[in-house]
Order: structure tokens, then C-alpha cells, then sequence
């Protein structure tokens, strides 16, 4: 759950520290004084995208951290010990700071870490439920991803739409061999002409380096024999060679060596050299016996160079890439055999196909069983919202072809009074029913989701009286298996709670800020009676507020 949250230099907020606890926690405050900048700033520790407009005025960055208590979430402990961020304490820390440019940086348990990593683990945490959350349950495609969630067939879908995918892509490629037959006939003789002729090389095409360098030494066998043995000759072989005249130094040297030991190390240097020049010699004469004039292997070779340079010339690469180039062209024939082998296409097509339809049907087992049980319990619901007589009706449709969402269409057909046929919601719902509706949905979805924390930002707007006490009542009922927040303007809400935040907007140095501060319970009895009764508060609000905060 969440249990601490700080917020410094955010939008109106300078400094926040807030530490929270479980069961249903209530914001408030009067309109206008930033209720929701709890919940923003949460939602960008979350991984929300930031700007620089956030940072408050005069500040260079804000800063935005939140901490979780995370004992008995073994998948989110899995996830973080595989991403890395495993702590020890059962804490979690997600901590956002954006800078007044824009740029923001993101950490996971005082490690940077990506935004994706960030949202992953807000996954595992919390669902924030808007109060435009109405709106969006209008959209067909909203309405489908409810009954997904509420019936635990979001990795079942995902599985349809994969299989659906997958399905629609090996149907194009039979269809493209199909019709593309001609086409790939002529680029298939291409192709095998081309490998033909590089084949024709053999091994010598991967041995572009080695050929020059032979043909190299070839084409010049004359010149280096001449050189081998003037070497030869000057080093050893002439009368005055540098052999012997090292000989008679070292002699001299001898002598000299007898008078003045001092000479040693000169000494041991010409006899290094001698030894040098001596294995020099053979060398050069072991090189000069190797080599010999071979003319048809030098008028191979130019054959051979002659190849490689036109095919490269042909396809537009250099020497050395031919060998690469041979297994492009012949894993590309491969391709073109197996996409031109018509019977194949035709089975893997078929295989996906019974593949999806495997998949879909098991979705929509999953979706009638949902949609009977979340229609009870939403309709359940609205009777105590003060739709008496209403009921909510979740429609499957056939949709005649398949679709990547499966084999029908999900329609959430409502009467909001007894009587009247049901219809669309967005035709037969005022704002207000349909808000109520709505948070019949999201509290029945929250029963079955599996995050510990739970945040409504005003989903109780337009209703009041005796609904706003139901509301009031089912999110206490909620907060008794889960941590709520609730940002609320009912009374009848706020007095529910267990745990009161009261945002207030004040002025100081020519600045205006929002504070966030935790109610005891005497000033929890001016809050409620703050709500009841507007900017005039008497002693019978007083009282009516005590009431309500008693009961």
C-alpha cells in the first residue's frame, strides 16, 4: 500500500510530507484549492509524462517521491529482483524530479530507471480511477477492456489478438504467392544465376587475401630471387662480406680483451651480431629455395582476381564481401522456395487459424460468464446508488468476421428506471446517472483487481443526499479489504473516512500555495461542517457534522 508520499516544489505545492494509512482515506478541500495535485503528482511518481510547466515558480526542479509497503506482493518482489531494484526492508521507492526545462529523471529504490520501468511497477500497486473515468466508459473499446479486466481474460485477449495478428500474416504471405508467383519466378532465376557463377569460385571466394598476397609474390618471383641472393652474396658470400669483416673485428677485439677485461660487454655485442647475421643468412637462403617461377599458377591466379573483381563490379560490393553476399542470395532462394511452396502456406495459414479461433472461443466463455455477473452485481449496485428499478445489460455481439479483439462486440446497454427499454449508456443516462453507473463499475472492478491501493479523484460528482451516502458507505465497505483515496466535495463521503486530508490554498510573500495537511478529529468536525454549510458555519453544522462523523 501506499504509505508516504512527498511533494516539493510541485504546481502550487512547495513543501508536502504526508504519510498515509489503510483502510479509505478522504481528500478535501474548497474548489480551487488543488485537491487533484495530490493525485497528479502521484501519478507522475507513477511514470506520467511531465513538463516543465509543473515546476512551481521560482524553482528549478520538483521532486515528487513516493513509498510503498510491499510485504506479500511476491510477482511485484520477482519483477523488482529481475529488474534489479530488490530492497531489503519491504519498502519501495518511486521518486520523479523535472527540471523547470522539462526534462525529468525517474528512480526506482534510489536507482534511474527508465519511465517503462516506472509505469511496469505502478502496475503492480494502484489504479487511479478519474473523475472523467464516465466519459470513457461510453467508447465501445472501454467498455470491452472492463469486461476483460472484471473477468481475468486480460492475458487471454492479448493471446486472441496475437493468434488474430499472426493469423492475418501468414493469410497475406499465401495470398502474395499467390499472386506474386511470376515476380518471384524471375527473381528465383536471378538469384540462382548469381549463386551459380559465385559458386564457381569454390573456397577460393572466402580467400580474397591470401589469393592477392600469392599473386602478389608470384607476378614478382624473379626480382625477389635477385634480391634474396645479392643479400646472400653481400652478407656472406663475397670477399668482403659482413661476415668475415665481423670476424676480424671480433678478433681484434680478442686481443684487446686480453689487456682490459672492460671490453667484455662490446665484445659479447659483435658476438651477438655475428650469430644475428649468421641465422639472417640461412634464412634468406631457406626463402630463395622456396621460391620458384610457376607461370600457369600466376596466369590462374589473374584468371581467378579477374572473377572476383567483375562479379563484385556486377553486384556492387567489394572483393571481400562476395562470400557474404553467396549466403544473402542463398538464404533469399530459400525464402522464395518455402514462400512459392503454395501447400504449406495454405497448412501454416490453417494451423493459425484454428489456432485463433481455439483462442477466441475460449475468450468468450470467459466474457458470458463476466458479463452475467458483473450485470448483477452493477445493477446490485445502482439500486443503492438510487437507481431503484435500473439494471445494466452486457451485450455480445456477433461481429461476423473475426477481429483482433475476438468474435463479438461488447455493448453495456443501461435503464436507469424501471420501465424504460435498455439502450447505450451515452442515450439514456444524465451525467449524473451515468457518474453513478460508472462508480458502480469501477468498485465492482476493484473487488477483483489486484492492486492494494485504490484512488477516486471525484467520481462522485453530481450526485448528493441519500446516493452520496451509498457512495460514502460502499467505498467504506471497499476500504475495509483495500487502501482508498478519495477526493470528494460530499459531506457524506469525507465522514466515512478513516484518515482526513484537507488541502487549503494560502498567500505568503506574494506567492500563492496550496498546503496538505492531516485532520484530527476537531478539525475534521469543521471540515464536514465547512461542506454542509458553505463559508457560514453555525452550531447546528457543527452539530450535523459530529452526527455524521459519529455514525
Amino acid at each position: 500500500m501506499l504509505s508516504h508520499l512527498s511533494i516539493r516544489n510541485y504546481l502550487l505545492v512547495e513543501s508536502v510530507e504526508l504519510d498515509f494509512a489503510p483502510g479509505l482515506t478522504v481528500l478535501t478541500g474548497e474548489t480551487g484549492a488543488g485537491k487533484s495535485i495530490l493525485v497528479d503528482a502521484l501519478a507522475l511518481a507513477l511514470g506520467d509524462r511531465a513538463e516543465g510547466g509543473v515546476v512551481r515558480q521560482g524553482a528549478a526542479r520538483a521532486e515528487i517521491a513516493a513509498e510503498f509497503a510491499i510485504d506479500g506482493l511476491a510477482a511485484l518482489a520477482a519483477w523488482l529482483e529481475e529488474a534489479g531494484f530488490a530492497s531489503d526492508d519491504g519498502a519501495l521507492i518511486l521518486r520523479r524530479v523535472i527540471d523547470a526545462g522539462g526534462r525529468s529523471r525517474a528512480f526506482i529504490n534510489g536507482s534511474a530507471a527508465p519511465l517503462t520501468q516506472l509505469k511496469e511497477a505502478a502496475e503492480f500497486l494502484l489504479d487511479i480511477h478519474g473523475q472523467h473515468a464516465h466519459h470513457a466508459l461510453l467508447r465501445p473499446q472501454t467498455q470491452r477492456e472492463v469486461l476483460d479486466a472484471y473477468a481475468g481474460a486480460l492475458p487471454q485477449a492479448a493471446a486472441v489478438r496475437d493468434a488474430w495478428h499472426a493469423w492475418q500474416g501468414a493469410r497475406q504471405r499465401r495470398l502474395d504467392a499467390e499472386s506474386h508467383g511470376q515476380a518471384r519466378q524471375i527473381e528465383r532465376e536471378g538469384l540462382t544465376l548469381a549463386v551459380e557463377e559465385l559458386r564457381a569460385l569454390g573456397d577460393d571466394l572466402a580467400r580474397w587475401d591470401d589469393i592477392q598476397t600469392e599473386h602478389a609474390r608470384l607476378a614478382h618471383v624473379t626480382t625477389l630471387l635477385e634480391g634474396s641472393h645479392a643479400l646472400i652474396e653481400g652478407l656472406d658470400e663475397s670477399e668482403s662480406a659482413v661476415s668475415g669483416q665481423l670476424g676480424e673485428m671480433s678478433a681484434r677485439l680478442a686481443a684487446m680483451l686480453a689487456v682490459d677485461d672492460s671490453l667484455g660487454e662490446i665484445a659479447a655485442l659483435l658476438d651477438s651480431a655475428s650469430a644475428d647475421i649468421a641465422e639472417a643468412v640461412h634464412a634468406l637462403r631457406r626463402y630463395a629455395g622456396q621460391l620458384n617461377l610457376d607461370p600457369e599458377r600466376l596466369a590462374e591466379l589473374d584468371r581467378l582476381l579477374a572473377d572476383m573483381h567483375r562479379l563484385a563490379r556486377k553486384h556492387r560490393v567489394q572483393p571481400e564481401a562476395l562470400a557474404g553476399l553467396l549466403d544473402q542470395f542463398q538464404a533469399r532462394l530459400a525464402e522464395l522456395a518455402a514462400s512459392d511452396d503454395l501447400d504449406a502456406l495454405q497448412a501454416h495459414e490453417d494451423a493459425a487459424w484454428a489456432r485463433y479461433q481455439t483462442d477466441a472461443k475460449q475468450l468468450s466463455a470467459l466474457r458470458r460468464k463476466a458479463a452475467t455477473a458483473l450485470s448483477k452485481q452493477v445493477t446490485a449496485a445502482m439500486h443503492e446508488l438510487a437507481l431503484a428499478g435500473g439494471h445494466l445489460d452486457i451485450v455480445l455481439q456477433p461481429t461476423g468476421e473475426p477481429r483482433a479483439h475476438g468474435q463479438e462486440d461488447i455493448g453495456f446497454l443501461a435503464a436507469s428506471h424501471p420501465g424504460l427499454p435498455p439502450g447505450p449508456l451515452g442515450k439514456v443516462a444524465s451525467g449524473g446517472e451515468l457518474s453513478r453507473i460508472s462508480l458502480a463499475i469501477q468498485t465492482a472492478l476493484s473487488g477483483v483487481a489486484g492492486v492494494p491501493t485504490l484512488i477516486f479523484d471525484e467520481v462522485d460528482v453530481g450526485i448528493g443526499g441519500s446516493v452520496a451516502e451509498a457512495v460514502g458507505r460502499r467505498l467504506a465497505k471497499l476500504g475495509e479489504t483495500r487502501q482508498v483515496l478519495v477526493i470528494t466535495h460530499l459531506p457524506q463521503v469525507a465522514a466515512r473516512g478513516a484518515q482526513h486530508l484537507r488541502v487549503a490554498k494560502q498567500a505568503s510573500g506574494g506567492f500563492v500555495s496550496s498546503n496538505i495537511e492531516l485532520l484530527d478529529a476537531d478539525t475534521r468536525v469543521e471540515e464536514v461542517a465547512r461542506m454542509l454549510g458553505g463559508l457560514k458555519i453555525t452550531a447546528t453544522t457543527r452539530q450535523h457534522a459530529a452526527e455524521m462523523l459519529a455514525g
